[in-house]
């Protein structure tokens, strides 16, 4: 297996040399799973799994510096410099008590442990030294046929572990993949099991699918499943409610935001911004909850308040951190401000622009306008305002210190901190340019206390 690129081949080299550690001592070792798959896409592989024949004690023997992560289920991890690589005994499985791990394993054959893999396409192994494949379940034609299949009956697979519903979806949609017509009625059918699943880990494979490539798609095979109906019913809800087509000629609230998370995900992935992209999803959850109709048209009241105590909701059952809840609720609050970006006072559209992560903000909406009316003039405004202001007008240095106010007389307390953000707005609205001029300007609104 050969790379392009100091880092990734620095990276394959500290790889290989594992394997050939682990040959030399007499033992099996391949490459496994996505690494092999990603190669034979033409994609520089992330990460490199190996398979061995090593029992963890020999790996941990081999090396000197190993962490048995799972060493109850036949995984050491190896370090190599600053990299990292798991290393798994060839192994089979028992039953899946927990709808996650094995009750048991067995160490086996590399056969063996290919067939207690998930899909066709991560069961291959691969040579290091020659780059020859060995492919037991015909993952090479699936790769071929850009197919998802399961490795075995899709209802035993999925019985082992219900994210692997989840996961096929995630594949099919990042890599441009369909399912395989058996893997995903099997998907329909038990559906249901996925909220057997715990919240962090379906929310690691909703981000990938979010940020990897492939987001509408990975979305709509989720609706189509009757895995959305379990894990998002907030955004499940959104299909089939109509907004007025003056504004939205696109159609209704899922078909906008569909089209927001394509254009997102074809602009930006694999490094979609994880926030930007649940920001999308949400905007406008508070839509089929807050729709109403008279004799005016179609109405969506107070649909962002709304929006952000459901998304705030669905980030909790998730497991989401406070830090990103934080932004994804601060996108979904602000993006309808943007209408009145031209009619704000200076101060008030300054501190609009200053936002934090207003990059973020100024990408949503763009994605909103662009998946509606496509009207883009706000958008223009704000960038033009932002690349025709200096840094300091946007952040003016303070003129006075709550010090300086204590030297000429006002006492400690709230009225300060009242002093010094009046004293910000007026530079912001340009009144006040140095520090006679805020003098001035406290001395005719306010009183000292001596």
């Amino acid at each position: 297996m050969r790379t392009e690129g100091g880092q990734d081949s620095e990276k394959i080299r500290a790889a290989g040399a594992i394997v050939d550690r682990l040959k030399e001592s007499g033992f099996e070792a391949y490459f496994v799973g996505g690494c092999v798959r990603d190669y034979l896409r033409g994609v520089i592989p992330a990460d490199y799994d190996i398979v061995t024949s090593a029992l963890p004690d020999q790996v941990i023997g081999l090396f000197d510096r190993t962490v048995a992560v799972g060493a109850r289920f036949g995984v050491v991890v190896v370090m190599d410099g600053d990299y990292s690589f798991e290393v798994a005994t060839f192994r089979s499985d028992d039953a899946y008590e927990d709808g996650r791990r094995p009750s048991r394993i067995h160490y086996s054959s590399a056969r063996e442990d290919v067939f207690r893999r998930d899909f066709t396409i991560n069961g291959l192994l691969m040579d290091a030294e020659t780059g020859e494949v060995i492919d037991y379940v015909d993952g090479c034609a699936d790769i071929a046929s850009r197919i998802i299949r399961t490795i075995g009956d899709p209802a035993v697979r999925f019985g082992e572990d219900y994210l692997r519903m989840l996961r096929a979806i995630r594949f099919a949609a990042n890599l441009d993949f369909t399912l395989d017509v058996a893997t995903k009625n099997a998907i329909i059918e038990h559906a249901h099991r996925i909220k057997d699943t715990s919240a962090e880990r379906i929310q690691e494979e909703l981000n990938k699918i979010l940020t990897r490539g492939g987001a509408r798609r990975g979305l709509e095979m989720m609706a189509e499943t009757g895995i959305l109906k379990q894990i998002l019913p907030e955004v499940e809800n959104m299909r089939g409610v109509l907004q007025p087509p003056r504004f939205h000629p696109e159609g209704d609230v899922w078909e906008h935001t569909m089209i927001m998370m394509k254009r997102l995900s074809d602009e930006t992935a694999p490094r979609t911004d994880l926030a930007l992209a649940w920001g999308v999803l949400l905007h406008d959850v508070g839509k089929p909850v807050s729709r109403s109709e008279d004799e005016n048209g179609v109405h969506f009241y107070g649909h962002v308040k709304l929006g952000e105590a459901i998304a705030d909701g669905l980030m909790h059952r998730l497991r989401f951190s406070r830090a990103h809840r934080e932004v994804v609720l601060n996108l979904i609050h602000q993006h309808m401000v943007f209408m009145n970006v031209r009619k704000m006072r200076q101060a008030r559209l300054k501190k609009f622009l200053r936002m934090e992560d207003f990059h973020l903000h100024l990408q949503l909406h763009r994605l909103d306008c662009l998946a509606s009316h496509g009207m883009l003039d706000n958008y223009e405004f704000c960038l033009e305002k932002m690349q025709s202001m200096e840094q300091e007008e946007l952040h003016p240095p303070r003129l006075l210190t709550g010090d300086d106010l204590l030297a000429i007389g006002f006492s400690p307390g709230k009225l300060i901190g009242e002093i010094l953000r009046s004293l910000e707005e007026e530079q912001l609205e340009n009144r006040i340019r140095d520090k006679e001029e805020a003098l001035a300007f406290i001395r005719g609104r306010w009183t000292t206390s001596h």
